[in-house]
């Protein structure tokens, strides 16, 4: 049997259905387990285990709903059995269409159930996780085991740091500017003799460079910002203390590697997207706002994160203090 599994669009949904992919290896064990990924997150899959062969779909090479089809249409030759999608959009239906697949199974909206063989209604208020096992689930009329998110580094080794992550893609939950200058220094007078490193996306180097402006101890402060791979983050993460972060992709790939992570969350709802493996995880918020979460990607009523600028000192402090005493 031959399975394709049509993967999400953003890193933090992509670490987090490596567990769907190892809960088909459980119904399916013998069977080969491919996937398609978007181009510019294509090099995580190489990081989870069972896969043999990965597609990688850039929407700049195939436009459009038509380069969706004629995209799919290229795999036909490979002649699977199913085609499982993970996103629930109208061009993923229409790409599993296109390979030809025979049966055709996921949640759908925007008409593409037309398309798919079989639509599976979508849980409610449920983990991001569960919501994808549960496409095995009610497919297969039996419970999903060993449900864990995981990622296997490639190079990793033991550097010391205590990694912080204060990006996100989405406004809402991204750290304030002044709130995270406050925030480095305060990390770098308490924990004296740590080294801490900044990590983020190409796009983040002017808010890492604004945040570095007197921040004091930047000897003690490495800034990786733009400057690793999705693959040399992996590895570089697999090797630190702690990683203190935002409510990003990157908590979720650093979780899926086993690393601590403390997770900040506002706007974000922590029942539906936080990290998935309880282990080694403390997730933080202010509470303070009846507002919070909202799930929205830009705070409307406050014009920056209010809920991240509440969120208490001291207890990150505190957090990460249990942490390190334990390493």
């Amino acid at each position: 049997m031959k399975i394709l599994v049509r993967l999400p669009n953003w890193l933090g949904d992509v670490v987090m259905s490596t567990a769907f992919i190892g809960a088909v290896k459980q119904f399916y064990p013998a069977a080969q387990v491919d996937v398609i990924i978007k181009k510019e997150l294509s090099a995580i899959a190489s990081l989870i285990p069972g896969l043999t062969k990965i597609h990688s779909f850039s929407k700049d090479e195939f436009k459009g709903l038509g380069g969706v089809y004629r995209y799919g249409k290229l795999l036909r030759v490979e002649n699977y059995d199913i085609f499982f999608t993970l996103p629930d959009s109208l061009s993923a239906a229409i790409m599993g269409k296109a390979t030809g697949a025979k049966q055709r199974i996921g949640f759908s909206k925007e008409g593409g159930f037309f398309l798919l063989t079989k639509v599976l209604k979508r849980p409610k208020n449920v983990h991001r996780v569960d919501e994808y096992l549960s496409i095995l689930a009610q497919l297969n009329e039996m419970p999903v085991t060993g449900r864990k998110v995981s990622l296997h580094a490639t190079d990793g080794k033991p550097n010391g740091l205590i990694l912080l992550n204060f990006n996100s893609e989405a406004e809402s939950r991204r750290m304030p500017l002044d709130k995270g200058r406050a925030l480095l220094k305060l990390l770098t007078s308490t924990f004296t003799e740590a080294r801490f490193g900044l990590i983020g996306g190409p796009k983040d180097a002017v808010f890492i460079e604004q945040l570095l402006v007197n921040a004091g101890n930047q000897d003690r402060i490495e800034n990786y910002t733009g400057k690793t791979t999705l693959v040399g983050l992996a590895n570089l993460m697999a090797g630190v203390k702690v990683l203190l972060t935002t409510d990003s992709g990157p908590a979720h790939l650093a979780n899926s590697l086993s690393v601590p992570v403390i997770a900040l969350f506002g706007a974000g709802n922590e029942n539906n997207t936080a990290p998935y493996n309880k282990t080694n995880l403390t997730v933080l918020r202010a509470g303070q706002l009846n507002c919070e979460p909202c799930v929205r990607n830009e705070c409307k009523l406050y014009g920056i994160p209010k809920c991240m600028e509440l969120l208490d000192e001291q207890r990150i402090i505190n957090a990460l203090s249990l942490y390190l005493n334990h390493a």
